[in-house]
């Protein structure tokens, strides 16, 4: 595969990530579309897309992005802190830091009781939605997604709580392919925002 084309289709769809909210796999299929390239094609990995986020992000967005990114921070500490009990991590754009104001944040939960974390939506009066979405090990698990106001943006944030079997709680840290944590704990989080901040 020319890694020129590799390349051109990872920036193509780190525009539609970035510009539009799209998620990884969409964008990659709508990119394919937008170069006039067969369906077919080989598609860049979502690391070389995250790449091309990045750049994209530092290209035309550096002026925004590392606000929208704090307030999206801060509002993920505020839904941890609710759900504490339910060990929440923190994964996707928002822990990678490469979220945007069309960015949603993604929470895994884990409770030996799957409806445990809705009676503690139901109790605290939140409005949610609730379908079936693959989980940490590719089994179905319940995604909860609410909406929530983040003043700082002014605007609504996607909030999407994945329920995982409190015995799925081993696997959720284990690294990533590119020896990265995949997601991290609210005390993690702060660590991060603070070593972000730290740097000129």
């Amino acid at each position: 595969m020319n890694p020129d084309l590799m390349q051109e289709i990872a920036a193509a769809a780190a525009a539609l990530v970035v510009d539009e909210g799209l998620e990884y796999g969409s964008a990659k299929r709508r990119a394919l579309k937008q170069l006039g390239l067969p369906p077919r094609t080989p598609l860049p990995d979502n690391l070389a897309v995250e790449a091309a986020v990045r750049e994209h992000l530092a290209i035309f967005h550096a002026d925004t992005q590392p606000a929208e990114l704090q307030a999206l921070r801060e509002l993920a500490l505020v839904w941890m802190e609710r759900l504490a009990e339910f060990q929440p991590h923190l994964g996707g754009a928002v822990w990678h830091g490469t979220a945007t104001e069309l960015s949603d944040i993604y929470l895994q939960l884990f409770s030996d009781d799957p409806k445990a974390v809705e009676l503690a939506l139901i109790n605290r009066g939140v409005d949610y939605e609730a379908r079936s979405v693959n989980g940490l090990h590719g089994h179905e698990v319940e995604a909860l997604s609410l909406r929530s106001r983040c003043e700082p943006l002014q605007t609504w944030v996607g909030v999407h709580l994945l329920v995982n079997d409190g015995g799925d709680f081993r696997g959720a840290l284990l690294r990533d392919a590119a020896g990265r944590k995949p997601r991290g704990d609210a005390r993690a989080l702060r660590e991060r925002m603070a070593q972000e901040a730290s740097v000129p």
